[in-house]
């Protein structure tokens, strides 16, 4: 089996994207024979000027080690077998370094897990929103031997640049998230979920009326779980805030009773690949998804889930599960059978292995 050099911007364990795509699968390549070895830029010393306003000195910085680290990879690439791009080469407009890998003869899968040809920079790097260009997407995927996409809307677009295109889900593994009894409560509540990282809390925010209005109908039979990198606080919600960490995500979400995901209905909400979704499936969570994008192919509305199309819809879904013991547990057994069979690193783990012996075939 051959050796690939995994081209990616962080660290691993650092990345979210980085480990569900690639990295979770890793050990299990590695029994059956591959080499892996990872490329990455970003440092753990290098994380709070990354993500902190300002700092523009310190940016620079990564900048020109960025840029070394990556001359001292392409040198090495043709001594792999494979090469696993993971979004882009360089944090930069620039696709030289794509360009390069491309150039050294070694096949090169790129891998996207978002609807990143349209701009989307953090807060903290806003003002440095110039060096950023979405229209390299394109030009990325056209000099790959294999696109691999996250779903489908992904993968259409991906599609008119490249002729080798297939869909690979952000997947659980669900070999760790395993439904957990949540422990008995003595109140009763019943408890809505929601996870993501602060950045994300945007979407949220959107749901906010509805769970506000959900709070003054049901009292103290309700409470709210947030999970997230920072606490986020709302007047008038019984919220229990959690500091994320991917150590315990499990366990986390196990106190949760029903989880949701609202997103706004955008060019970009329609990339996403569902996966906070998932997680709650995975522990046997019956969920309310926005009815946007990915979720409608993951959601049999009222099977394993249901889905909510605006304020009205979202209400009535919630209720519904508020007050329906059975109906969450029917619905959340149906959805952790939808992940084992459809989004868990089982069900792709093996596919992986096949794409790597197709293109390290001799010609």
């Amino acid at each position: 089996m051959p050796s690939i050099l995994v081209v990616a911007s962080h660290r691993p364990g650092r990345n979210p994207s980085q480990r569900y795509r690639i990295e979770q699968f890793v050990p299990y390549w590695e029994r059956h024979g591959v080499r892996v070895e990872y490329a990455w830029l970003i440092d753990e010393e290098d994380d709070e000027a990354f993500y902190t306003q300002g700092r523009l000195i310190d940016k620079a910085r990564i900048l020109l080690k960025s840029i070394r680290r990556r001359a001292a990879h392409v040198r090495r690439a043709r001594s792999f077998d494979l090469i696993f791009l993971q979004r882009e080469a360089l944090m930069i407009g620039s696709i030289r370094f794509e360009r390069a890998f491309a150039a050294t003869g070694v096949p090169m899968i790129y891998d996207f897990d978002d609807a990143i040809w349209h701009m989307d920079v953090s807060d903290a790097n806003r003002r440095l929103k110039w060096l950023k260009d979405p229209g390299k997407t394109p030009r990325i995927m056209a000099l790959a031997t294999h696109v691999i996409a996250g779903n489908e809307y992904l993968a259409g677009f991906a599609r008119a640049h490249n002729l080798r295109v297939e869909v690979i889900p952000t997947v659980i593994d669900t070999e760790r998230y395993v439904p957990l009894a949540p422990a008995a409560r003595p109140d009763g509540k019943v408890i809505i979920g929601w996870t993501g990282s602060y950045t994300s809390a945007g979407h949220l925010r959107l749901a906010i009326p509805v769970l506000l209005g959900l709070q003054r109908e049901f009292g103290d039979r309700i409470g709210f779980r947030f999970i997230s990198d920072r606490a986020i606080e709302v007047p008038g919600l019984d919220v229990e805030n959690v500091r994320w960490s991917s150590a315990s995500e499990p366990e986390d979400i196990a106190p949760i009773d029903i989880g949701i995901m609202p997103l706004p209905d955008t060019e970009w909400s329609r990339g996403k690949c569902g996966f906070k979704g998932l997680q709650c499936m995975a522990m046997a969570k019956a969920v309310v998804l926005a009815d946007v994008g990915v979720n409608r192919a993951i959601i049999q509305d009222g099977v394993n889930g249901m889905l909510a199309r605006n304020d009205a819809e979202w209400t009535d879904r919630l209720r519904q599960l508020i007050t329906n013991a059975d109906l969450r547990h029917r619905l959340g057994a149906e959805a952790r059978r939808t992940v084992e069979r459809h989004y868990s690193t089982l069900a792709w783990r093996d596919r992986y292995l096949e794409l790597f012996a197709e293109l390290t075939q001799p010609r």
